[in-house]
């Protein structure tokens, strides 16, 4: 019995060590092989150089040359509403009549007045001169007379200025008045902004502010409307805001059209004419991470096992400005190096590749929309 035993445990460990010695095999032949993953399908472009011009983009917004609050200058009943909301006026168009009846009547009374003035001058003259009444007659006949104007002057300057009309050429906004509405002094009316030509008001960096000069080209452009203008660079602030250490400037734009309403956000590109040479790659070619933004540049590579490949070797690189679908490369590449421009997420340095150039990003520096 206890050989049988024992025989067994022999068996046993024979077995187990068999089975242990070809599981070993396996493990170091497996060990022995290099794991090659399979390359990932990418796009790529070749690198060249272009000269692009030198610009500078910043936030604007759209400023009226003109533009105010029509208000009341005196009290008084709205008799006559002569506009209508959201419509053109020319300066001088009447806006707003309100009551004179009391007015007119003293104007009538005045001028009345004036005509006795008048006549008594015209008798104080000739009996001045026939020497029948002195010259202090005379004098007080004639202080008379020009009182008698000035009243009539006075009365018809606040007959005007309850006459209300538009200062200048420009939109009307929404009514803000009815008829039969008293008004106190001050009292909005109506706001007019004038609309050719308009502002556009921007600020640049201290640094860039001394290359911008009266008549520089400047292009507008506001995303919403789609609306897109060019104009010339007509004025800039003679004071640096302390917060912000930026400099406000001004551009001037024809608007016939109207399209440009004061207030509205806008993006002012300025051309500062020098232009520099760089690389221009799609956006989608960027790898961008906290420690710096990066490239992959497509290499061939030798495997563990001395076999050559095709794949990428992760690049560094200063980036510039964009346009449309562009990015300026500034330093980190050269002309004629091959650079993924899709799939950059998948990969890693010395990752295997595939190029297929079926399909590839927009790589346009004036897409139609723009930066699609």
């Amino acid at each position: 019995m206890k050989k049988r035993m024992f025989l067994m445990l022999i068996a046993a460990a024979v077995f187990i060590t068999a089975i242990g010695a070809v599981k070993y095999g396996q493990i170091k032949k497996a060990m022995s092989q290099t794991y090659v993953p399979n390359p990932e399908a990418v796009t790529t472009v070749v690198a060249k150089s272009q000269e692009w011009a030198a610009t500078l983009s910043a936030i604007g917004s759209v400023a009226a040359v003109h533009g105010v609050v029509v208000s009341a200058d005196l009290p008084g009943v709205v008799e006559k509403i002569a506009f209508e909301s959201g419509r053109m006026v020319k300066q001088g168009d009447l806006l707003v009549q309100l009551d004179v009846r009391q007015e007119s009547a003293q104007l009538k009374a005045a001028e009345a007045q004036r005509e006795l003035a008048k006549l008594t001058v015209e008798r104080v003259t000739g009996l001045t001169k026939s020497g029948v009444v002195a010259q202090a007659d005379w004098d007080k006949a004639d202080a008379d007379l020009k009182s008698a104007e000035a009243k009539i002057g006075e009365i018809k300057a606040t007959i005007a200025r309850k006459t209300i009309r538009a200062p200048f050429a420009g939109l009307l906004g929404i009514r803000q008045i009815n008829l039969g509405q008293y008004l106190e002094a001050g009292a909005a009316i109506v706001p007019l902004q004038s609309l050719d030509p308009i502002y556009v008001n921007f600020s640049v960096p201290q640094q860039d502010a001394m290359r911008l000069k009266p008549g520089v080209d400047v292009k507008v452009k506001a995303e919403n409307a789609g609306t897109e203008a060019s104009g010339k660079l007509t004025a800039t602030d003679s004071l640096i805001d302390e917060a912000t250490r930026n400099v406000q400037v001004q551009a001037t734009f024809a608007n016939k059209n109207g399209r440009l309403r004061p207030g509205m956000y806008v993006t002012a590109t300025v051309n500062l004419g020098s232009a520099s040479t760089i690389i221009p790659l799609p956006a989608s070619a960027i790898n961008y991470a906290p420690y710096g933004d990066s490239v992959y540049v497509v290499e061939e590579m030798k495997g563990q096992d001395g076999k050559p490949y095709q794949g990428v070797r992760q690049q560094f690189v200063k980036l510039g400005p964009g346009r449309g679908d562009q990015i300026a490369v500034l330093d980190g590449l050269k002309p004629g190096q091959e650079i993924v421009t899709s799939g950059v997420f998948k990969l890693r340095q010395g990752a295997p590749i595939q190029v297929n150039n079926k399909t590839v990003p927009s790589n346009n520096p004036a897409p139609k929309p723009e930066d699609s």
